[in-house]
């Protein structure tokens, strides 16, 4: 494992904290726990949902866990706020479990990103939507998200 500075770094501007976005939601939609874990610091604090996580190895197993379960997963960020070494994100993903019933989930991030850019904290709130498959928005191959799909904010989400 790296602990190399990741790019972009704090203090955030809003062109610097929309690429970091971008970057997190990319390694997300890669679906490779090692590759995410690498943004995080080895001691990385994670509150998601209701589990409590810190350090690498539990946020890979965490991630390897969810990937497994959330099958065809499509994520999208976007910033909502910004100050120094913090961003506030928005999102939603959508993807299916084994009985192939779909989901949309909704959530809040809160990021602190330590002075190399590696996430030192991620505080996660999310709340999950049945949807029927034709109600998907997000449609693109898999891994990262088409440079020319809709956001967000463009999908009225």
């Amino acid at each position: 494992m790296t602990d190399e500075a990741r790019p972009p770094l704090p203090p955030f501007t809003t062109e610097t904290a929309a690429q970091k976005a971008r970057a997190a939601e990319n390694a997300w939609n890669s679906r490779d726990p090692a590759k995410v874990s690498l943004a995080y610091t080895p001691d990385s604090r994670w509150r998601n949902r209701t589990d409590f996580l810190q350090g690498r190895d539990q946020i890979r197993t965490f991630l390897g866990r969810k990937w497994a379960k959330e099958l065809d997963y499509r994520l999208i960020k976007e910033v909502w706020d910004f100050r120094e070494n913090r961003i506030a994100v928005r999102f939603a993903y959508e993807h299916h479990d084994i009985e192939g019933r779909w989901f949309r989930s909704y959530g809040n991030e809160l990021w602190e990103f330590d002075a190399h850019g590696l996430m030192a904290r991620r505080v996660a709130s999310i709340n999950d939507l049945p949807i029927a498959e034709v109600d998907r928005l997000f449609h693109w191959p898999s891994g990262a998200r088409p440079l020319d799909h809709p956001g967000l904010s463009e999908l009225d989400l």
